[in-house]
């Protein structure tokens, strides 16, 4: 299954080569419904996003902001389990082509079992995992799971981490690092950290991989101040707001995570076009 985790540097590389960053849209499974979760995403793949992450909503959510948090419990209250978000990532893929992530707090996986939880990952299509609140000290056994399944294991650093903490954290990665924009949760913020682009600076003097922003990005604007340092920008709040904005009208939400992710898309390329 290397060929997943080979297609997601290949999006990045290709995106790079265009002299662009690449957009990576989040969205968690099953909201507002597993069904409707799996529109939502193929909509933002098809608005214009280079790939897509995929969240598992969890019940103590310690990085995410209310937005997501809300989608999550309603995504819970559904009674969502594991193979509903294999199942979203799965289909997804089939639909798009796109790289698909999975983003998951560490406690579901190490319930389910690492292994297990990888080797169903790979099956589904999935590019790999986004662990937020995984030790680097402690993820022998996840790492291990990952590489032999082809998966991608994205560790996140954040402007407190100091620049050996980085090169530890970069060392251990694959795929691309993520790079969170400020302290704190997710969510949408009026302008992007000043603290970013120097956090990208010091993570690229650590690693090769490509390092991508997220928390904070919400707008096409923003999207192009992130595009001009880093290597990709993620945006997943803004996402789901525009979903949640229109409540039962599942329709005219579609209709806006497409064109967000159009607008987004637009952003990222303006660096290329200047």
């Amino acid at each position: 299954m290397s060929g997943n985790l080979e297609a997601l540097g290949a999006t990045l590389a290709a995106a790079r080569d265009e002299g662009r960053a690449a957009l990576l849209g989040y969205f968690p499974a099953g909201f507002p419904t597993v069904d409707g979760g799996i529109r939502a995403a193929i909509a933002m793949a098809e608005g214009g996003c280079d790939a897509i992450e995929i969240g598992l909503p969890h019940s103590d959510p310690v990085l995410d902001g209310p937005v997501i948090q809300t989608a999550d419990d309603i995504a819970l209250r559904g009674g969502l389990r594991i193979a509903d978000v294999m199942r979203t990532i799965r289909e997804v893929h089939a639909a798009t082509g796109v790289p698909v992530l999975c983003m998951t707090y560490w406690n579901p996986i190490d319930r389910y079992g690492p292994d297990r939880f990888a080797a169903e990952l790979a099956a589904a299509g999935g590019a790999g995992c986004i662990l937020p609140d995984l030790p680097v000290e402690e993820s022998d056994g996840w790492r291990k799971a990952a590489e032999s399944h082809g998966l991608a294991t994205v560790f996140v650093v954040a402007p407190s981490s100091r620049d050996d903490r980085l090169a530890v954290i970069t060392a251990a990665g694959s795929g691309f690092v993520y790079a969170a924009s400020l302290m704190g949760v997710t969510g949408t913020r009026a302008a992007v950290s000043r603290d970013a682009a120097e956090l990208v600076r010091r993570t690229r003097a650590t690693t090769s991989l490509p390092v991508c922003v997220g928390l904070g990005v919400s707008d096409a604007a923003q999207a192009a101040e992130v595009a001009a340092f880093a290597d990709g920008v993620i945006v997943g709040s803004a996402f789901v707001r525009a979903m949640l904005d229109h409540g039962e009208d599942e329709a005219a939400g579609l209709r806006a995570l497409s064109a967000l992710a159009g607008a987004l898309a637009r952003g990222v390329r303006r660096t290329a076009a200047d």
